[in-house]
């Protein structure tokens, strides 16, 4: 058979588009992949693209079948089918979440502390069936345990419509609310809810008030934000006796209080927004407590009297060695969360007692420690979660009495788990500007010599990723993989100023610290230049982009999930959901010249050259809100045309879903072992 007649992968049409900013041109010719109608996506000769792409993925994965459903079968065997969460008591009951025996989604319970029947408050797996897509958003129930209101998305494009029903009846009231993006607030005596609405631009510039029983058209707007950068949302204090009303970008905050039994009285602002400053509030006793970055980049914890909320005073120093990342109140004491040099910790503080520290201590160097659901005012124990890389996922009851940690369940792990037979270390390699880059790796301990090695990082917004524990990555590394997490610049891990070292002016640290990191594990021994598959998602995966145009070489096989890939363009269309609330971490490019030459400079999509690329899987949502669908179209179109390698290159687009994925437990879990099949097939590991 000759070479003309094998099947080749679709090439997209180039049509000729250009645009023109600060005097540079920049020439587009796959910007027609976007629908002129998005957020509808009618166009037959994109969807015909993507589906022919869809149909290359599956022609070209047909081959590895076979790898995938044991991948499958061996990541599903390690999920308990039936297991539930540990009840935790709130009021006069006891709730949990509950998984049934081959069910994707979830159920809702509580029963009465004092005895009786359980009562099934929310059935996830009923308000699922028929769906290709579904997704919880908010769950609410009101303070006399009456009412549960409760938010869905069925398409991934992240506009929840929220239902509220009787929980005694299962009877659901005719009040719908669609098109929200937020949280369910109850107030007023649980007569209102407090909610808000995605605008046109996927935005939430609004809180807004439901009066149950009347038209949504006669729900009152509380706070509207004139700022198209910043969102708002909306949330109980936790004695419950306010609505705490927030706007905030990337790096700016404001905060407004509203009696909860009174949800039009006037807002209380406790302190104009000032650029560059974040903070969040809480109240107790008529006296408040604000988490803030005023004085220190790694905040600090102040009070203020609620009568003069502006008016702060310093509980908690800012420093340098303890990144202060939030706090709870309880009726006796407070608890401060944060990290030293990048490990959790958790303290307990008393109002009557500055000077009394107790901090809970864990047993492990690495691990992922945090408060899990404490829903109570008044209590005696705290419930904590607690995880390592070789740790499957704990929880814990802290006894204040006795400063006791009681193990209240481990995450059982059906098909086996031998904890004995892993390491688990905490690394530091040097980057090229001197600077140390944490690494948490996991490996077998009978695993010899430079074998393949994952590489995850996602550096970006200044979310840390933990070193937590995952059954799904045990498929790779029970196959001689070491698997690392690369604490990348971008991220919070070490503190803000590590996200600030990884952000607009300083962005290219994040690539450069994932890129100096795989060469570290390779000079230690880990693995070897082309032995290292990589992946991560959105932010992470505009690293992928940036990594393959400038170090191909380095990488075996590489995976972006729904990338942020064409950086330069998104960023130029302040009609873009996100844009606007963006700039803050990119810049402005449609202002700065600076900063339009600069995001041109690394743009994954803008930054393809004529170059051998490694194998690279690549993944979109039709109906993803955040990284829109042809980003990742137009970057492979523009990779197909200029490679100049014979790799695998292919993309798959979800349909019917957005930004995560498919949602059910067990049918991601198809996603991920595409993912790790494409990975052993491309760096030739058998089993």
């Amino acid at each position: 058979m000759s070479n003309s007649s094998q099947p080749r992968p679709p090439i997209a049409a180039k049509q000729a588009h250009s645009f023109t900013h600060h005097g540079i041109t920049v020439t587009d010719d796959y910007a027609w992949l976007r629908d002129a109608n998005y957020p509808e996506v009618g166009d037959e000769a994109v969807l015909a693209h993507l589906n022919a792409e869809n149909a290359w993925f599956e022609s070209r994965m047909a081959g590895q079948k076979d790898r995938i459903d044991a991948l499958f079968t061996e990541m599903r065997a390690r999920i308990k089918e039936a297991d539930k969460s540990v009840p935790q008591k709130d009021g006069d009951y006891l709730y949990w979440i509950e998984y049934e025996e081959g069910a994707e989604y979830k159920k809702w319970w509580r029963r009465p502390v004092a005895g009786g029947d359980d009562e099934l408050l929310l059935d996830e797996v009923a308000l699922a069936q028929g769906k290709e897509y579904f997704r919880l958003g908010a769950i609410s129930l009101s303070a006399d345990g009456k009412l549960l209101a409760w938010s869905v998305d069925d398409n991934g494009s992240e506009r929840f419509t929220a239902r509220i029903r009787v929980v005694a009846t299962g009877e659901v009231l005719p009040d719908v609310i669609e098109g929200t993006l937020s949280s369910l607030v109850w107030v007023a005596g649980d007569t209102g809810l407090v909610y808000s609405l995605a605008n046109d631009n996927w935005r939430t510039d609004n809180a807004r008030l439901h009066w149950l029983g009347r038209p949504v058209s006669e729900d009152v707007e509380l706070y509207h934000e004139d700022d198209e950068g910043f969102r708002v949302g909306s949330s109980l204090s936790a004695n419950e006796k306010w609505l705490i009303i927030s706007t905030s970008d990337h790096e700016t905050s404001e905060v407004r209080l509203i009696p909860a039994d009174d949800p039009l009285a006037a807002p209380i602002l406790v302190r104009e927004r000032v650029d560059g400053v974040e903070y969040d509030v809480d109240e107790r006793d008529g006296m408040l407590y604000i988490h803030a970055n005023d004085t220190h980049e790694n905040f600090r914890l102040a009070s203020a009297p609620l009568a003069d909320p502006g008016n702060w005073t310093t509980l908690i120093t800012g420093t340098d060695e303890f990144y202060l990342t939030g706090f709870d109140l309880f009726r006796d004491f407070y608890v401060i969360e944060g990290r030293v040099r990048g490990l959790d910790r958790i303290e307990l503080r008393y109002y009557d007692d500055p000077a009394r520290i107790e901090p809970i201590e864990f047993p492990e160097d690495s691990y992922e420690a945090g408060l899990a659901d404490n829903p109570e005012w008044a209590v005696d124990r705290l419930r904590v979660s607690y995880e390592s890389m070789v740790s499957p996922a704990s929880v814990y009851d802290y006894h204040l009495a006795d400063k006791s940690l009681e193990l209240l369940k481990v995450q059982e792990i059906p098909s086996g788990y031998d904890a004995s037979l892993y390491e688990t270390k905490r690394l530091e390699i040097e980057a090229r500007d001197g600077t140390l880059v944490p690494v948490s790796i996991l490996y077998r301990k009978d695993r010899v010599g430079a074998g393949p090695l994952h590489l995850y990082g996602y550096g970006a917004y200044g979310i840390a990723i933990s070193p937590g524990f995952s059954t799904t990555r045990l498929s790779l590394v029970d196959r001689g993989f070491a698997y690392a997490i690369a604490h990348i610049r971008g991220g919070d891990d070490m503190g803000r100023a590590w996200y600030k070292a990884g952000k607009r002016e300083a962005r290219e640290n994040t690539f450069n610290d994932f890129v100096d990191v795989a060469r570290g594990l390779c000079d230690l021994g880990f693995t070897a230049p082309g032995r290292i598959s990589i992946s991560g998602g959105s932010a992470g995966g505009e690293l992928m982009g940036a990594v393959i145009n400038s170090d191909p070489a380095l990488w075996g096989a590489v995976v972006a999930h729904v990338p942020f890939v064409d950086v330069l363009s998104t960023m130029l269309d302040e009609s873009l959901p996100l844009t606007p609330g963006e700039w803050p971490e990119w810049g402005n490019p449609i202002e700065d010249k600076a900063a339009f030459e600069l995001i041109r400079s690394y743009s994954p999509y803008d930054q393809v050259k004529a170059q051998d690329y490694p194998p690279l899987m690549v993944t979109a949502g039709l109906n993803d809100p955040r990284v829109t669908y042809w980003e990742p179209a137009k970057w492979v179109a523009r990779l197909r045309e200029l490679k100049t390698d014979s790799n695998e290159l292919v993309l798959k687009t979800n349909m019917g879903a957005g930004h995560g994925g498919k949602s059910g437990r067990f049918e991601s879990l198809t996603e991920t072992a595409e993912e790790f099949a494409f990975i052993l097939w491309q760096l030739g590991v058998v089993g």
